[in-house]
């Protein structure tokens, strides 16, 4: 499913229009990009939790050449599945 069927589920299963739906989607990932910038964490009772995690720098491998090279660390986000989600989804 890409954005633009998101948005017709989101219109077909509310009143909102298309465009309304649209803009509540764009709200809603904004939102959570704006939270996890802040460093906080976004959680969803029963759906998930949004989280930024800290992976380390490490050293790894230039696949053509063999070539050590160092992956410097970033700052990664996740999303870890709630038991409510978890259980639908079996």
């Amino acid at each position: 499913m890409n954005k633009t069927e998101l948005i017709n589920q989101i219109a077909d299963k509310t009143s909102l229009t298309k465009k309304d739906s649209e803009k509540a989607l764009n709200a809603f990932i904004e939102t959570v990009t704006e939270e996890l910038k802040a460093g906080n964490e976004v959680q969803l009772v029963g759906f998930g939790s949004f989280q930024v995690k800290q992976r380390a720098a490490r050293e790894g491998r230039n696949p053509q050449t063999g070539e050590i090279i160092q992956i410097a660390a970033a700052n990664i986000p996740s999303f870890k599945a709630g038991k409510t989600l978890k259980e639908a989804v079996n």
